[in-house]
């Protein structure tokens, strides 16, 4: 698998990203601190201990009473033991505080980002930079950090007192240290590189087994398991191989790092035992000598193992600050107009808006139909594209929606008709033109508040986490469960979620809950809503005949009493509609009723003519144009459908 992507360490600078473990330790900085303190005093009662052995050696050699030294060395052993315990307590819950707020801080970010910036990353990568590399994260900011810091205390500590003890012997440790630092020092890049590109192919890997499993039943239909399991298997493969890459590196510095301590105390062993025959030195003092430079083998190895999986940490901390540099939603910073509108609105013809009324709007709550214009919203001159210098998908679009009433968008695939719902719930910023609710330009209005007063029931239809009741208020909280079982009857429901033991409260599993049962839940969460605007992008698509039935009965009544806007493609919701707007290329061809468009717009006409499609009122039409030879094309058929 190609891995050129990860392969670019001067991407990730090492101190811009130990600044960014820094912002999730800084609040628990005490802790910290506490936390270095005791680790400086292990490292001291560690650094006392061949001092102590010292001291017992001399007595035995000068025939002096030893039990203060055994005490002291006992003391020190039992000392050290404890401290450390408490210390490794403190800094894991730490530990564990700085992983909870690292993930708090990065799902509320990922939940707020906009649209177009989560539009081509996996869910599965997202969620493996919540999970993996936040716990990698916490081991370089805790962990790594503390170990570091005692192993330099411990190292400098030991080195101070072998150049107390004999000059001599410490040149020769310091030179032999030196060497494994610089060996040590080039291979660090390299673990580096590798630890950043195993966690790259990790994310792929979740992002490609996530996928497969959200499309599981299209895998299995078409005999794709294998091929599948090839593929994400290869990005499996692909982390292993990066990842032993750096414990291949691991393992040299580690090996470099232990031969060359061990080559220190071998080179002391030889010149201090002919410096002890030549009387230049001390046997208690080559012991004790010898004690510290078996010491330096934990602080050294230690460094070259911690500064290892610090690298791994901020090649974490470069994957998390990436999601810091994405595009948050400006509905979530942007404040409430604070004045009232100083111009009246311009709309487009052939459907003139009248002047909003001036009102201060501190926080923008639901107006009524009295102080309002007769248009909820209006797309004035709308341009829209989803990439800066890409193709416009609506071009030049006026168009507006009365504030009561059913209008329905149309047209062929790729005409533009998400796009415009993407537009009324800024899923989308217009690149030109702009957009108008209840006389103030959309920008104006927080995205909450927008958001607020219109339900969208998307195509997918997808289920949320959670109980029946969960879904259904989802929008509306605070809904009674009268409210809900008014939903499920208006849907078709209340007789299917009846038989269910839990009633509302049964969980939802997706792999449980049909097509057609998943689009009326959604549908339900909607009504509950009790919205001003209900958006509905072909949320039809799936019932059966008597479902639709109650459905369209619903957005009958509903229509009456808030606005109702429809992608549609099945006839019966077309037809009912009290206006349609055809969109074609991005354009709005034309507008009008079911009837009037067939008379007039021969896009229309097409449409239904191809999927064989008429009703009465259509062969009415037709006689009236002359046009009416020929048998009748029938009713509308269930799964037939316009755009």
């Amino acid at each position: 698998m190609p891995t050129t992507e990860v392969e670019e360490p001067e991407k990730a600078p090492v101190l811009p990203n130990l600044r960014l473990l820094w912002a999730f330790v800084r609040p628990h900085r005490m802790k910290l601190a506490i936390g270095l303190v005791l680790g400086f005093f292990v490292t001291a009662t560690t650094l006392a201990t061949p001092l102590a052995t010292k001291w017992v050696l001399d007595g035995l050699a000068e025939s002096r009473s030893i039990a203060p030294a055994v005490v002291a060395l006992s003391a020190l052993i039992v000392l050290g033991s404890v401290i450390q315990a408490v210390q490794w307590i403190l800094l894991g819950r730490m530990g564990e505080y700085v992983v909870r707020d690292a993930r708090r801080s990065m799902i509320r970010r990922l939940l707020r980002l906009r649209i177009g910036e989560l539009g081509g990353r996996s869910s599965g990568e997202l969620v493996t930079r919540v999970t993996s590399d936040t716990v990698l994260m916490r081991e370089a900011a805790t962990s790594s950090l503390t170990q570091l810091v005692n192993g330099v205390i411990g190292l400098v500590g030991a080195l101070t007192l072998m150049a107390v003890l004999d000059l001599v012997l410490f040149s020769v440790t310091l030179g032999s240290l030196a060497v494994v630092g610089v060996l040590v020092a080039l291979l660090m890049p390299r673990v580096a590189k590798s630890q950043r590109a195993a966690q790259e192919s990790l994310g792929r890997l979740g992002a490609a087994l996530d996928g497969a499993l959200r499309a599981i039943r299209t895998v299995k239909s078409a005999r794709a398991e294998e091929r599948e399991s090839v593929r994400i298997v290869a990005e499996a493969d692909e982390s292993a191989r990066h990842s032993i890459r750096a414990v291949h590196i691991d393992a040299a510095v580690w090996s470099i790092t232990m031969a060359g301590v061990q080559v220190a105390i071998l080179a002391i062993l030889a010149l201090g035992a002919f410096r002890v025959d030549s009387g230049a030195l001390a046997v208690s003092t080559l012991v004790a000598f010898l004690l510290y430079a078996f010491q330096l083998m934990d602080p050294a190895t230690e460094l070259a193992g911690q500064f290892s999986q610090l690298q791994s940490g901020v090649a974490a901390a470069a994957r998390i600050a990436e999601l810091q540099k994405l595009e948050l939603e400006e509905g979530h910073t942007r404040e409430a107009p604070e004045r009232p509108v100083p111009q009246p609105v311009q709309h487009p013809a052939p459907q003139p808006v009248a002047q909003p009324v001036s009102r201060p709007v501190p926080h923008p709550a639901r107006p009524s139909a009295a102080e309002t214009t007769p248009h909820v919203l209006v797309f004035d001159d709308v341009t829209a594209c989803y990439a800066p210098d890409g193709p416009p998908v609506l071009d030049g679009v006026s168009f507006a929606v009365p504030r009561h009433g059913h209008t329905a968008i149309v047209g062929p695939s790729g005409a533009g008709k998400t796009t415009a719902f993407s537009l009324m719930l800024e899923f989308l910023s217009p690149r030109r033109g702009r957009l108008v609710l209840d006389g103030l330009p959309l920008e104006e209005w927080p995205a909450y508040e927008t958001r607020r007063r219109i339900a969208y029931v998307e195509q997918d239809t997808p289920l949320l986490p959670g109980t029946l009741a969960d879904n259904l208020r989802y929008l509306r909280p605070a809904a009674t469960d009268a409210d809900l079982w008014a939903a499920l009857d208006a849907v078709g429901l209340t007789h299917r979620v009846q038989t269910l033991s839990e009633g509302l409260g049964a969980v939802l599993a997706g792999s449980t809950v049909s097509g057609g049962e998943r689009q009326r839940i959604a549908l339900a969460r909607a009504f509950v809503a009790d919205p001003e605007i209900l958006l509905l992008d072909e949320a039809t698509a799936q019932l059966d005949g008597l479902t639709e039935a109650a459905v369209q009965a619903f957005i009958r009544d509903r229509a009456g009493r808030a606005a109702v806007v429809t992608i549609a493609h099945r006839l019966s919701t077309v037809v009912e509609a009290d206006r349609i707007i055809v969109l074609e290329k991005g354009r709005v061809r034309a507008t009008g009723t079911h009837r009037e468009l067939v008379a007039s717009d021969q896009l229309y006409a097409d449409m239904v003519a191809a999927l064989r499609l008429s009703t009465q009122e259509e062969q009415r039409v037709q006689q009236e144009q002359g046009e009416g030879s020929g048998e009748p094309l029938g009713e509308p058929q269930e799964t037939a459908g316009v755009g």
